[in-house]
């Protein structure tokens, strides 16, 4: 037994050198470069549309819509399947990696990247919506594989189209799949000294009696689900950010000071700071990366830039709002220095300033949080699936996923977030391309609503004004 331990010890650290190596090269200036530049792009053409239009978007998320617009999910569920798969281990444990590796300064890099990606990710939901089609169940298929295919309509957006469903089926592996169960199992064997593989079989069964339901039970499952748990965690880091006010200015302080030094932001072309807050930043609200708009694709919706609003708020509640509570308390904190690293230093921060109960806080928000992901990101790997193989191999997919949320539950932290990494970044570059290129399609398609909206405000005028 000591002699296999020892081979996957070594077999672990192997592999986490090796995918670190890649790891290095995908992230590299020309990634970093795209993907802010793409939503910085973005930004410009979409006049600050992100801006703008916030207050309008946030609104239309718990408004009333039309039963009759096709579509299998309703706006708010479509967000809030995007939510269960972003508000997860990113937003606890990628943040604490990210302020690691890349000192404080890593969370303005973060909020750099969640600000131009609200442009970015509203980009690929309008063209989600636009270019979906129906799939052999009679359900709706959409997301970067279709848009690239359909928009470019050449060889070169079906050769990106491809690859962008090869990618992201894999990265449903790491980044939704077991980067969760691992931090969950890390998580409630730190708190509760419950051993991984129990951790790994319970997260398994339960997952996989709802992926077996599809959209639908997914979407009814985060409708309810996502609320709670984002309330729960945020409720708990506010009390914790409010009793202890007269740190808060330091940490801004601190993080702001950081993301413009010398030796953590700009030493070496690209430093720490900003690699790692720009690629925790994607981990978390997975803007540029072109896995929500899978689910936006699913919506119930009149017109692609209706939804692609209510899925740019996704990336503001994500970042600028959990991800913030997290990064803000661990630089509060101050024992991002000690050696800890993923949930355990975000639990030991909170339990800092609030003893067990911060403690407790920071282990079931992560349950919640890697549970509600899982759920999202199987749906995101299925689809991609389905674009490959057809609704036969999905079937197949769905118990192979299932599985991997074990085998994550026991795997090394190491070799799980490197994995994203690189499945994130090999998933980023087809899709911001796609972007660039279909950019006027995303103005032509904001402009054409926007005439809608104004229209539908007047008449919202004139009804009150007759009553």
């Amino acid at each position: 037994m000591d002699s296999i331990i020892s081979s996957l010890q070594t077999f672990n650290e192997k592999g986490a050198e090796f995918l670190g190596n890649i790891s290095g090269v995908i992230w590299g200036p020309p990634l970093l470069i795209l993907l802010v530049g793409t939503g910085l792009f973005l930004t410009f053409r979409l006049l600050f549309l992100q801006f703008r239009a916030l207050p309008y978007a946030l609104k239309l998320v718990v408004s009333k819509q039309d039963k009759k617009s096709e579509g299998d999910i309703t706006h708010y569920q479509a967000l809030t399947t995007a939510l269960a798969a972003t508000i997860g281990t990113g937003n606890i444990a990628g943040v604490a990696t990210a302020v690691v590796a890349g000192g404080p300064g890593a969370v303005f890099w973060m909020w750099i990247t969640a600000l131009v990606g609200m442009a970015t990710k509203y980009a690929e939901a309008l063209l989600a919506v636009k270019y979906r089609t129906k799939n052999e169940q009679g359900l709706m298929a959409g997301g970067p594989m279709y848009y690239l295919e359909k928009g470019l309509n050449n060889k070169v957006g079906r050769v990106l189209g491809v690859a962008f469903a090869i990618f992201a089926s894999l990265a449903a592996f790491g980044i939704g799949n077991m980067t969760q169960s691992n931090t969950a199992a890390l998580s409630l064997q730190d708190t509760f000294k419950i051993p991984p593989f129990v951790t790994g079989i319970v997260f398994t069964v339960l997952a996989g009696l709802v992926i077996v339901g599809g959209i639908k039970a997914i979407g009814k499952v985060t409708a309810f689900f996502v609320p709670i748990m984002a309330a729960f965690y945020i409720l708990g880091g506010l009390i914790l950010i409010v009793m202890n006010f007269d740190l808060v200015g330091q940490a801004f302080g601190t993080i702001f000071s950081e993301a413009f030094s010398l030796e953590a932001g700009f030493g070496g072309l690209l430093g720490a700071a900003i690699r790692y807050g720009v690629a925790r930043g994607l981990f978390s609200n997975e803007a540029g990366l072109g896995s929500a708009p899978i689910a936006a694709a699913a919506a119930k919706t009149d017109y692609p830039a209706r939804q692609a609003l209510v899925s740019m708020t996704q990336v503001f509640i994500d970042t600028i709002i959990v991800c913030t509570i997290t990064g803000l308390t661990i630089v509060m904190a101050g024992q991002y220095g000690g050696g800890m690293d993923s949930s355990v230093l975000t639990s030991a921060s909170f339990a800092q300033f609030l003893g067990d109960t911060g403690m407790y806080i920071v282990t079931l928000g992560v349950l919640f949080f890697t549970f509600s992901t899982i759920l999202g990101w199987s749906y995101y790997g299925e689809r991609a699936i389905g674009y490959l193989a057809g609704e036969n191999g999905v079937r197949i997919y769905r118990y192979i996923f299932v599985v991997f949320i074990f085998i994550g539950s026991v795997a090394t932290v190491d070799v799980v977030f490197t994995f994203s990494d690189v499945a994130n970044g090999l998933m980023a570059f087809p899709n911001l391309v796609g972007l660039i290129a279909l950019s006027g399609v995303v103005v032509a398609e904001t402009r054409r609503f926007k005439k809608v909206a104004e229209k539908e405000k007047q008449e919202r005028k004139s009804r009150d004004v007759s009553a």
